[in-house]
């Protein structure tokens, strides 16, 4: 059976307006960043009561930002003969036709989320037009039709209460254009705790439960319009407790830094809190803040506790907070050398993401896609999870290791992958009864949606499997050791496919659940997908659950299937290599010998990727049953395609299971450094008997893949196929070739197209930068200086630190038929960017790919520029959950879209949403519409204007964390 699934890598797609004014790259100089307040945001309500020959003006100005504005000015200019005559609440002037008011003692500070008016009396003749816009301390506001703004002012985040005791909720909210605040409502997450209807906005609750909770105000204004504050996260403890943050503390050698401790719960008599080192580095120590009191009056205000490092030592220790009939409280604090300012930019930024409080994992601590609900991506709801931020977790807990020397994090990290991502022998259960020498059942790939499902053709000879029986002879088993690529974790959704077994368990498992969503097509968007289970017992969906609507078979069975994104496991191979040199490097390699060894298992399996969808051999494969069944390795292209996936019955009575590679190959997909690990460092080569091999055949192929794609000005073009629109069709004439591959501008999706997105070029040259930096390899030096040099000249560094990077490709032309030769030399292939970008995750990868680069090659302009992206962000893009840029998503205009379901055919999602022919995006989700931010989405999709969202994507997160830590080893 072949379900013939589909992995789409997570994508943006937007333009960031950038500042008017920029320097080129050749006068960025090398040095310090100095240090940026956050920018103003802001609104201006604007009346007049006019009587003919004078008027006054109420002006009311909203701090829609969320940090308080301290002190204040207002200008704007007028188009008239407007004169003043006197202002109230500030002080007012006029030069020309600029008027301007300076703030009072009494109304100087604006609180986020709240407004303060101002006016004045002036004479004019003539037209009295109103002002076309207004600043606030040099920023220009927002303009008019605004929808309100609310600040979450209590509690504080990071907050810690004990069960049952009440937490008191209150937000500030203003509404603009003369409208007013109607109610606001107060969230956990998604779930509506209660609502007031006047101010001051307040609400206790005493009912949450034990564990994380992300708490969201919701404000609403006469005119229908609403908006949500940023979440605040706080945590509940089962009982009385000492709260210390941060958790995570970075102190350089001969410095202090600073912690605060407070209690959750206010205590009848003085409680005394006693702090000190218990365990670790003995050249930290409490030098203020030793023993602290609290009393039934203070007990909530934090004091401080100040740790101080010595003049010569490095590591962490762990500071411990407690109090008698308390719940103990621990802070890590990590010694650093004295010149690693970006090691403890690490650790700052590992603390936020860490921090229970800030909503990035789920209870159990898996890694949500972003913190944030309302986002659609390749996931479609913010708390699904992906592999890929499963290899980033790896990644970020490896680097902490490498900072603090503590490993035990990122083997606890790989334990609950193999938990909760990486299917169970339970998960599937029939893979005893594969086929190697017929791996699965041949179905055509079709252009769009509405021409599935597609017929299943046993008569198509496929090949036969070769790495199955050495595979099972390296590792005693016939399950496969990979990363399914999505999950459900809250459940949302309803299968309940409960990793361990549970199959279709229903909306009240618990979660996480496993998932499936691409299935139709190249066309296929995020928007036209129907989410099914990867256990389809028939219990959702319809008469057979969701399989006919995407095979067509005359009969169908229950069945179990999953999908591995070859990217994401091989970023796991990744962080597991560089985890194993960094541990060796502290003589500790013992501490992370074993999750090495299973790092290396996966990368075995992983070279499913390198096989044709139906193992058929590779090269001018033309006909599905004219191209030739593969004999052995002769179905292998040697690289990482978007996918492999298996699957097979639930019931063991039935006796068959699948398994399939892919035929389409992404240049963005490649990773040289897992390739050279899994063949040439020994901790990680595999066990089977051709894995280190094919590993070491795989490194020459992607090397060459990257040359043969390599446009004229330097970027990386798409990629290849080997079955040409997924059922093995004619190219076109002239189509160039890769070891008989066919060049493919756009592989596996077209809307958008696969190759526009610049992530895709700082991904894949990062993991050539980090081979090169560790190899000096000439070829990957070589892309490297050309992509370099065209992604440099495509950068802007404002003098503020704020920069653009490229967002959106263009490409025209294509490659040369690879000669290996004498490669050709890609005149005709060409790439343009359309459009620039501020988008802090895709920068850092961009800065860790400079980083590398510049520390082998020593190229300054390299070295330069990844600093300045990382002061930029660092200076400019902080809040209180990480670093992150507003974005305007106009895409999602598409929660509209029809979702192609046959005419005829009818079921239920688990929540009783109707699937038919009449379905949307939004129909088969219809939980979106409780999400606090869906008035935004509403909003636009009624003609208002596109929403803006600040997103808090884990993989980010996580990236720029890993940007600081690079340059911090490499360059500072």
């Amino acid at each position: 059976m072949d379900p013939g699934r589909r992995h789409r890598a997570v994508r943006r797609w937007w333009t960031a307006v950038a500042a008017a004014f920029a320097l080129p790259l050749s006068m960025l100089a090398v040095g310090a960043t100095t240090a940026h307040a956050a920018s103003v945001q802001c609104s201006v309500d604007y009346t007049t009561n006019d009587w003919g020959s004078g008027f006054t003006a109420g002006l009311t100005i909203t701090n829609r930002g969320t940090a308080a504005i301290d002190g204040w000015m207002l200008s704007y200019a007028y188009s008239g003969d407007q004169k003043l005559t006197n202002g109230w609440n500030g002080t007012w002037s006029q030069s020309g036709a600029t008027v301007s008011v300076q703030s009072a003692s009494y109304n100087a500070t604006i609180a986020a989320g709240a407004a303060v008016s101002t006016g004045a009396q002036f004479t004019y003749s003539g037209t009295n037009t109103a002002p076309a816009s207004f600043s606030v301390n040099g920023t220009t506001c927002a303009g008019a039709h605004q929808p309100p703004v609310t600040v979450l002012t209590s509690p504080s985040a990071g907050a810690v209460y004990t069960h049952g005791d009440a937490i008191p909720l209150a937000a500030t909210a203003a509404a603009a254009d003369g409208a007013t605040i109607s109610k606001v409502e107060f969230y956990d997450d998604t779930t509506l705790l209660g609502t007031d209807t006047s101010a001051p906005f307040t609400l206790s609750v005493s009912d949450l439960t034990i564990g994380s909770h992300s708490l969201v105000a919701k404000a609403y204004d006469s005119t229908g319009a609403s908006a949500e504050s940023t979440p605040v996260g706080v945590t509940v403890a089962s009982g009385p407790a000492v709260v210390a943050s941060p958790s995570q503390l970075g102190v350089q050698q001969g410095k202090s830094g600073t912690f605060g401790v407070k209690l959750s719960t206010q205590p009848s008599t003085d409680v005394t809190v006693s702090v000190a080192r218990t365990d670790g580095n003995t050249g930290l120590s409490v030098s203020v803040g030793s023993s602290l009191t609290f009393t039934p009056s203070n007990w909530d205000t934090a004091q401080p506790v100040t740790v101080s490092a010595d003049s010569s030592g490095t590591g962490a220790a762990t500071f411990t907070a407690s109090a008698d009939g308390h719940t103990k409280a621990t802070v890590t604090v990590t010694e650093l050398a004295a010149a690693k300012t970006y090691d403890q930019r690490f650790l700052d930024l590992y603390g936020k993401i860490t921090d229970p409080a800030s909503g990035y994992f789920s209870p159990q601590g898996i890694p949500y896609h972003s913190v944030e609900t309302l986002i659609v991506e390749a996931p479609d709801y913010g708390h699904e999870t992906t592999s890929e931020a499963w290899s980033y977790l790896l990644w970020l807990q490896a680097m902490y290791g490498k900072v603090t020397g503590d490993w035990s994090k990122f083997n606890g990290a790989w334990t609950l992958m193999e938990k909760y991502m990486i299917p169970t022998h339970a998960d599937q259960p029939t893979s005893s009864f594969y086929n190697a020498s017929k791996p699965a059942t041949y179905a055509p790939e079709e252009d769009t949606p509405d021409q599935y499902p597609a017929k299943l053709d046993p008569s198509v000879a496929v090949g036969s499997d070769p790495i199955a029986g050495e595979l099972k002879t390296a590792y005693g088993t016939d399950d496969v050791y990979g990363m399914h690529w999505i999950e459900d974790v809250d459940n949302v959704y309803g299968y309940g496919d409960t990793p361990g077994g549970t199959c279709e368990g229903g909306p009240t498992a618990s979660g996480p659940s496993y998932l499936n969503t691409f299935q139709r097509g190249p066309q296929e968007s995020v928007w036209e997908t129907v989410p099914q289970p990867t256990c389809d017992a028939f219990k959702y969906g319809g008469k057979n659950g969701y399989l006919d609507l995407f095979t067509g078979d005359n009969s169908y069975a229950r069945q179990w299937k999953y999908t591995d994104a070859p990217d994401a496991d091989a970023r796991a191979v990744q962080a597991a290599y560089w985890a194993d040199v960094w541990a060796k490097e502290q003589g500790k390699s013992g501490d992370v010998s074993a999750t090495v060894a299973k790092a290396a298992k996966m990368g075995d399996y992983l070279r499913y990727a390198m096989y044709d969808k139906y193992f058929k051999k590779i090269g001018d494969c033309v006909g599905p049953s004219a191209c030739a069944a593969g004999t052995g390795k002769d179905a292998s292209h040697y690289l990482l395609s978007w996918y492999y996936a298996w699957g097979g019955a639930t019931d063991s009575s039935a006796g068959w299971s699948w398994r399939i590679g892919s035929s389409h190959v992404h240049g963005g997909y490649q990773n040289p450094l897992a390739a050279y690990a899994l063949s040439s460092y020994p901790d990680l080569e595999p066990k089977s008997a051709t894995g280190a091999a094919d590993w070491g055949k795989s490194l020459q192929r992607q090397l060459e893949f990257y040359q043969w794609l390599q446009s004229s000005e330097g970027a990386i073009a798409g990629g290849a196929t080997n079955s040409w629109q997924g059922r093995y069709a004619s190219p076109p004439a002239g189509t160039p070739t890769f070891y008989g591959m066919y060049y493919d501008w756009e592989p596996v999706y077209h809307d958008p197209p696969s190759n526009q997105w610049f992530g895709f070029q700082a991904w894949s040259m990062e993991r050539v930068a980090e081979y090169y930096q560790q190899t000096g390899n000439a070829t990957a030096k070589a892309v490297l200086d050309k992509w370099v040099k065209w992604a440099l000249s495509r950068t802007t560094i404002n003098p503020d630190g704020t920069f653009r990077i490229p967002s959106t490709l263009q490409w025209s032309g294509r490659p040369d038929t690879w000669n290996p030769s004498s490669p050709g030399s890609n005149s005709s292939l060409h790439v343009t960017v359309a459009d620039y970008t501020d988008d802090v995750g895709v920068a850092a990868a961009y800065a860790k790919t400079l980083t590398y680069y510049g520390a082998r090659s020593g190229d300054a302009t390299a070295r330069s520029t990844a600093k300045a992206l990382l002061d930029g962000m660092w200076n400019n893009d902080q809040d209180g959950l990480g670093i992150a840029v507003p974005e305007t998503r106009a895409d999602y205009s598409r929660f509209g879209d029809s979702v192609y379901v046959p005419s005829g055919w009818s079921g239920t999602m688990p929540n009783g949403d109707a699937i038919d022919s009449s379905a949307t995006f939004t129909t088969l989700r219809s939980f979106y519409k409780n999400d606090p931010a869906w008035s935004k989405i509403e909003t636009y999709l009624k003609g208002g204007a596109a929403p803006t969202f600040t997103y808090h994507r884990f993989w980010a997160e996580a990236d720029i964390a890993l940007a600081m830590g690079s340059y911090a080893e490499l360059l500072e």
